[in-house]
């Protein structure tokens, strides 16, 4: 475990480097005895010191949620990072490429809470009981730390990759359509780049919010009425440069589209 003082320097670390746009060298190169659990303490830590900026926690998002993904990086469970208001765009916005860093493109659903969400003992039942609607998001990945080599270590400690999400399409509510089967074609200049669906996501993308809700029980921590909860990618990251157009088109729930620039 890292102490208090090394943690502090690192969040400190990511802050200037979300400013300044340049990533930081590898943290699991610079501290190879850095664990998850220091990661998230590195994570709270910057979301703190974003929140003291003015910045407000509206959501969260949780990443790794595919076998694949998970096989990738050696790990069994997904990780998660914070949603601030400054981060959620509206479909077809124009996006300051440049104010990322490697930014990449995935298609996920979000779901909006109406009732507040806490573990432990936190079910599939309740999350749908407390979801509002549920809405097509595109999320824009972004790396203050250098991409070469991470691991699901350095990857925590950068917020889980969150840059922004854009939302669009039809709002829906849980019960109206079977979540497992939405699917969705991923366009980026009006070419196929990504197809998938929404089963990807741990079989059934609410699994993921009740995970989310169980692993912060520990800490005292949970959602709230009103909380965007990203719930997880269901295609591969696709790579955008300065000019691309991005298009999902979710079918019956509606398109999302932003530009960068």
């Amino acid at each position: 475990m890292l102490d208090a003082k090394t943690i502090e320097a690192i969040a400190d670390e990511l802050l200037d480097a979300g400013r300044n746009r340049k990533p930081v060298p590898r943290l699991t190169a610079r501290y190879p005895d850095m664990t998850v659990e220091d990661s998230y303490a590195v994570q709270q830590l910057w979301r703190r010191r974003n929140e003291e900026a003015g910045r407000t926690l509206v959501g969260r998002k949780i990443g790794l949620t595919s076998k694949a993904m998970q096989a990738a990086t050696g790990i069994t469970e997904p990780d998660y990072g914070a949603i601030f208001d400054d981060m959620v765009l509206e479909t077809g916005c124009a996006v300051q490429w440049d104010k990322y860093t490697h930014p990449r493109v995935e298609v996920e659903l979000a779901f909006v809470l109406k009732d507040a969400l806490k573990g432990p003992g936190c079910t599939i039942f309740d999350v749908l009981n407390a979801t509002d609607y549920v809405v097509p998001a595109l999320e824009i990945l972004d790396s203050r730390i250098e991409m070469e080599g991470r691991t699901i270590v350095d990857t925590i400690a950068d917020n889980a990759a969150m840059g922004a999400m854009v939302v669009g399409g039809r709002p829906v509510k849980p019960d109206a359509v079977d979540l497992r089967w939405v699917s969705a074609i991923l366009y980026k200049n009006q070419t196929v780049e990504e197809t998938g669906v929404a089963a990807g996501v741990l079989d059934h993308p609410a699994n993921g919010v009740h995970w989310l809700a169980n692993k912060l029980a520990p800490h005292g921590d949970g959602m709230k009425a009103g909380d965007i909860i990203l719930a997880g990618s269901f295609t591969r990251p696709l790579w955008v440069y300065k000019g691309d157009t991005v298009h999902a088109d979710y079918g019956p729930l509606g398109v999302v589209t932003c530009q960068f620039e």
